[in-house]
């Protein structure tokens, strides 16, 4: 794309109902990166991605997909997994994922070809002709999103690709994510988990309540807080608690603070001058989780916390 965006999103909006799903949403995906919609279940995460596709259409607003103001005009290069799973369930693995490209235009027997490759990268030789019934819910979704990808998209759109998979199937799907990335293919995916953000994306969106509070890299998602410093000294006080904010805090013995704007080097020359006696000191940068907290607020960091509970259960 001439922008180098895959994904260019103005101003959307939807409503259902006379219900606000989406207010304003603006995105930019860049070409190659893997990007993430962050954000609690009902914040508008699967609305926004419809929005993307051309399942649905905004009320308001525009948005380009590898150039086509029509999203629907790219579909051939593209692969959805929807939130909705669906397969077959007599139809063999091979067919199902040469069946899912097929509907993109991918030749039906190239499809099954490359299926078997696919399966077998996967770790699912053993079931390319076995139905898909006969498989646990993780290797029934992996089998789906292998038929997401058969057709060599170079744009993958998985919405709440983790729902109810279990850690070890999971960590095959960042791994499989991360492939396609390499491969020079674009990902798109929501989640309500912060681990997966935080490991997999180089750019992320933070949505709660229909609306974009942030949009950034995962970094510049960081760097809206301080670090902080953990400290501990022998001395129990002295001239080098001047040196301390105003702001720090002790528990257990230990100081707690935000990294003064001067940096660590005056901090630590006052400390030392004063006979501090220093015997722990830490700088800790903190985590999506802590930025999301204070980007979205939190009650959305509860509704977070929850959907990941909800689909912790799901899964077990």
């Amino acid at each position: 794309m001439a922008n180098g965006l895959a994904i260019e999103a103005k101003g959307l909006f939807k409503s259902f109902d006379g219900k606000e799903a989406v207010r304003g949403i603006d995105l930019q995906v860049p070409e190659g990166s893997i990007y993430g919609i962050l954000g609690p279940n009902g914040a508008g995460k699967t609305t926004t991605l419809r929005m993307l596709l051309g399942i649905i259409e905004p009320d308001a607003g525009r948005r380009t997909l590898l150039g086509h103001a029509d999203p629907i005009q790219a579909a051939g290069i593209v692969g959805y997994l929807p939130e909705e799973r669906g397969l077959y369930p007599a139809m063999h693995c091979r067919d199902a994922i040469a069946f899912m490209g097929a509907l993109r235009g991918f030749p039906l027997d190239a499809g099954r070809r490359r299926a078997e490759i696919l399966l077998r990268d996967n770790g699912l030789a053993d079931y390319v002709a076995k139905p898909i019934k006969s498989l646990s819910k993780g290797m029934s979704q992996t089998v789906q999103l292998l038929g997401t990808i058969v057709h060599r998209p170079k744009l993958i759109v998985l919405d709440e690709p983790f729902s109810g998979l279990d850690a070890m199937n999971q960590g095959r799907l960042e791994h499989l994510i991360r492939e396609e990335a390499a491969a020079g293919a674009t990902v798109i995916f929501s989640t309500h988990v912060i681990a997966h953000a935080e490991r997999l994306c180089e750019r992320i969106a933070i949505i709660a309540g229909g609306r974009v509070r942030f949009e950034g890299s995962v970094a510049e998602a960081r760097d809206r807080l301080r670090p902080q410093v953990r400290l501990r000294t022998r001395a129990a006080d002295g001239s080098w608690r001047s040196s301390l904010p105003a702001a720090a805090a002790q528990q257990d013995g230990v100081w707690h603070f935000e990294l003064p704007k001067a940096g660590i080097e005056p901090l630590l020359k006052a400390l030392i001058d004063g006979g501090a006696g220093i015997e722990e000191l830490s700088i800790e940068r903190p985590g999506l989780h802590d930025a999301f907290v204070a980007i979205a607020g939190e009650e959305a960091a509860r509704e977070l916390a929850e959907s990941e509970q909800a689909d912790m259960g799901a899964a077990a």
